[in-house]
């Protein structure tokens, strides 16, 4: 199952003719998994191409469809989709960011009881 999975996760330019043949047989005997797949391939979509804008349309087709798989996914959407909208359409990101909290964070666990306030710091501050 992870196989399919991450075959329909990718995009399918970069499936190997066998693996793209394996991919259709199994959806083409599970209709439920061949929507599935629609969708997140579209979700995939909207992601790379910033179409943010069109993300209703594409809750109320995936509601539409009464795909149960994504009915949770699609209910977190909705807690927040000001957010999620403006994630989906804007070029800029705080994953670099995000990736000094989650260095920051690991280091001060390897530390936690062995060093003081002025080693952590030293250990964030240096590499950079």
């Amino acid at each position: 199952m992870r196989d399919v999975t991450s075959w329909f996760t990718r995009h399918p330019d970069n499936l190997s003719e066998e693996r793209a043949q394996q991919l259709k047989a199994i959806l083409a005997r599970c209709p439920e998994l061949d929507q599935t797949a629609h969708h997140v391939r579209s979700f995939a979509e909207l992601m790379n191409n910033r179409n943010g804008r069109q993300l209703d349309q594409w809750i109320a087709d995936v509601r539409a469809d009464d795909v149960p798989a994504l009915h949770t996914f699609t209910t977190g959407l909705d807690q927040d989709l000001d957010a999620v909208i403006a994630g989906l359409s804007m070029r800029y990101s705080s994953g670099a960011v995000e990736g000094h909290n989650n260095r920051i964070k690991m280091l001060k666990r390897q530390m936690f009881g062995r060093a003081d306030f002025d080693v952590i710091r030293k250990r964030i501050l240096l590499p950079t």
